[in-house]
C-alpha cells in the first residue's frame, strides 16, 4: 500500500497543476473497468459514440481481482468525465485514485453503491473451499452484471449520466435507452421461461462460482469449488469428494466451469464420480472480453444470451 501511495503522490505531482488535458480531441471522456459496462455505454451512445471516448481499462484477459492499473490507466481515470467501476473489494484502489483525480467534476458510478440493499454478501456453501478471511470477513460478490434485472439498472444510472454530460442530445440517448431495456427484458423472460421449464434446478460449478446473481434471479440452486471472488486455483481432495458425490447424488448429467478454467477441478470431479461421463459445460463470466472480441460481435446481450443456450443443455 505504501508503494502504491506513492505512485498515486507521483501521479499528483505530474498533473494536479494542470486541467484535464484535451488528449481526446475535446471529446467527452468514460472510463468503465469491465466488458459489460462497457458495452452498456456503447449501446446507450448509439450514433453518438464518435463525439465520446470510451475507454476499457481491463482490455488483456486479466480478470478483475488480478488487475493492477498501470501510470496510463490512473491518467485516463483522473482526466475522466464519467467513471463506471463495480466498487467491491477488488476495486479498493480506486479511492486513492479518485481523491486525487485531476477532474474534481468527474461524475463516479459504483455499480454496488447503484444497486443498494439489493447487493448479495458471498455466500459461502457446503462443501466449498474457504479460508480464515473469507469465512470472518462481509464481502459483497462483485459480479453483479450477471443480473439482467441489475444490468436494467445500471443502464438507467449511467444513461442519467451521459444525458447530464451532453443535455443537447438527451432525447437520443433516451431513446437508446428504452430500445435497450426493452432486449434486456425480453432476454430476461426467455431465461425466466426455460428455467421454470427446465427439469434440473441445480448447478454443479468445479471452479469459481461469480454467477450467485443469475442463479438467485430464477430460482436455481448450486453447488461449487470456490466462491466467486477466490484466489483459490488449487481444490482440496474434500471438495472434489463433496462436488463428485453431488453429481452422484443428484444424478447430474453436466458441470460447469468459467470460460477462465483450465479443466483439471472439472475432470477431476468427473473422474470421481459414479458415472464418470459428465459433460462439461463453460457458463462466460464476461470477466476478460476483449477489445478484439468485441470487434468481432461479442456483447453483453449475445454472451448472455450464449450463456442461456448454455443453461438449456446444463439443465435438461
Amino acid at each position: 500500500m505504501k508503494r502504491f501511495a506513492v505512485f498515486l503522490l507521483l501521479i499528483a505531482v505530474l498533473f494536479g497543476c494542470q486541467q484535464p488535458a484535451d488528449a481526446a480531441g475535446g471529446k467527452t471522456r468514460i472510463v468503465c473497468t469491465v466488458f459489460p459496462q462497457y458495452d452498456w455505454v456503447l449501446q446507450i451512445l448509439g450514433s453518438k459514440a464518435e463525439n465520446f471516448d470510451v475507454t476499457l481499462l481491463l482490455n488483456n484477459r486479466i480478470d478483475l481481482h488480478n488487475y493492477q492499473p498501470s501510470v496510463d490507466d490512473i491518467v485516463k481515470i483522473s482526466t475522466c468525465d464519467l467513471f463506471v467501476y463495480v466498487g467491491g473489494e477488488s476495486d479498493k484502489w480506486i479511492a486513492d485514485v479518485l481523491s486525487d483525480a485531476v477532474n474534481k467534476n468527474m461524475i463516479v458510478i459504483n455499480l454496488l453503491d447503484a444497486l443498494g440493499a439489493a447487493a448479495k454478501e458471498e455466500e459461502i456453501k457446503e462443501g466449498m473451499e474457504a479460508d480464515e478471511e473469507e469465512e470472518e470477513e462481509v464481502s459483497y460478490d462483485e459480479h453483479v452484471w450477471l443480473s439482467l434485472k441489475n444490468a436494467q439498472l445500471f443502464c438507467r444510472v449511467i444513461a442519467d449520466a451521459i444525458c447530464s454530460l451532453d443535455l443537447e442530445n438527451g432525447e437520443i440517448y433516451q431513446a437508446n435507452l428504452d430500445s435497450y431495456i426493452a432486449q434486456l427484458s425480453d432476454l430476461d423472460l426467455r431465461y425466466q421461461k426455460a428455467m421454470a421449464e427446465a427439469p434440473v434446478k441445480t448447478l454443479l460449478f468445479c471452479d469459481r462460482f461469480p454467477f450467485r446473481y443469475l442463479v438467485d434471479d430464477y430460482g436455481l440452486d448450486y453447488y461449487a469449488a470456490f466462491v466467486g471472488c477466490s484466489a483459490e486455483t488449487e481444490a482440496s481432495f474434500d471438495t472434489i469428494v463433496f462436488l463428485a458425490e453431488k453429481a452422484d447424488e443428484l444424478n447430474l448429467k453436466n458441470i460447469l466451469v468459467t470460460e477462465s478454467s483450465d479443466l483439471s477441478i472439472a475432470e477431476t470431479v468427473r473422474d470421481n464420480s459414479r458415472d464418470k461421463t459428465q459433460q462439461i459445460f463453460v457458463l462466460n463470466a464476461m470477466q476478460s472480453v476483449t477489445l478484439g472480441e468485441a470487434s468481432e460481435g461479442a456483447s453483453y446481450l449475445s454472451l448472455m444470451e450464449s450463456n442461456l443456450n448454455v443453461l438449456k443443455d446444463v439443465l435438461k
